[in-house]
C-alpha cells in the first residue's frame, strides 16, 4: 500500500507520466529518478500542485560506450523529445559517470551495472528512488531504501559516498521550499 501511495503522487505530476509515457524512445532501461518523484509527495502534504518547484526530471541510462559523444547524442534525443515540456530534463549515462566524478567530487565512484543501481549512492536515501515504465505499461518502482521516509517528510542521509556538502546544499533547498519538511543531520 506504501508504494502505491507513493506511486499515485508521483504520477499526479503530469510531467512524470508524460516522461514514462515516452521512455521507449531512449535507451532500454532508462529510469526517471531522484527528486522529481518524492517532491510531488512533498507537495500534496503543502497543499500545492504535484508539479510545484520541481527544478528538474532526472533520467538515468547504462550504455557501455562512455565516449561523452555517445553521452551528447542521448541528451540531445531526450532533448528534442521533450522539446514541447516547459521542464529541464538531465539525463546521464551512469556508465561514464566513474570517468568524470572523482574530478568534481574528490572521491572514486565505482562501477554501476545496472541504471537503476545508481540511487544506492545518492546523498539521500528519501530520494533514492527510480522508476522505469514496466513492460505492461504499468510503472516499475526501484526503491531500495523504501518509500515510507518521502511520505513522512524526513530526509535521511546516505553515507555510501562521502559527499556531505552535496547532501547539505540540496537539504537547505528542500527545506527554504517546504518547510514541513524534518532534515535529518549528516
Amino acid at each position: 500500500m506504501t508504494q502505491d501511495a507513493f506511486l499515485n503522487h508521483c504520477l499526479a505530476n503530469p510531467y512524470n507520466r508524460e516522461i514514462l509515457n515516452r521512455l521507449g524512445d531512449l535507451p532500454p532501461a532508462t529510469w526517471l529518478t531522484s527528486g522529481c518523484l518524492v517532491q510531488p509527495v512533498w507537495n500534496a502534504s503543502a497543499g500545492r500542485a504535484p508539479q510545484a518547484d520541481i527544478d528538474d526530471y532526472d533520467l538515468i541510462y547504462r550504455d557501455p560506450d562512455t565516449s561523452w559523444e555517445a553521452e551528447d547524442a542521448i541528451i540531445r534525443r531526450a532533448a528534442a523529445l521533450f522539446a514541447d515540456l516547459p521542464i529541464r530534463i538531465e539525463i546521464r549515462n551512469q556508465a561514464r559517470v566513474p570517468v568524470w566524478y572523482r574530478e568534481k567530487f574528490g572521491i572514486a565512484y565505482p562501477p554501476v551495472r545496472q541504471a537503476q543501481h545508481a540511487v544506492l549512492r545518492f546523498p539521500s536515501k528519501t530520494t533514492a528512488v527510480a522508476l522505469t515504465a514496466g513492460r505492461d505499461g504499468k510503472p516499475l518502482i526501484y526503491a531500495p531504501f523504501g518509500v515510507e521516509h518521502a511520505l513522512q517528510g524526513r530526509i535521511v542521509p546516505n553515507h555510501r559516498l562521502d559527499i556531505p556538502s552535496v547532501y547539505v546544499e540540496k537539504t537547505r533547498r528542500w527545506k527554504s521550499i517546504w518547510p514541513h519538511l524534518i532534515v535529518l543531520p549528516w
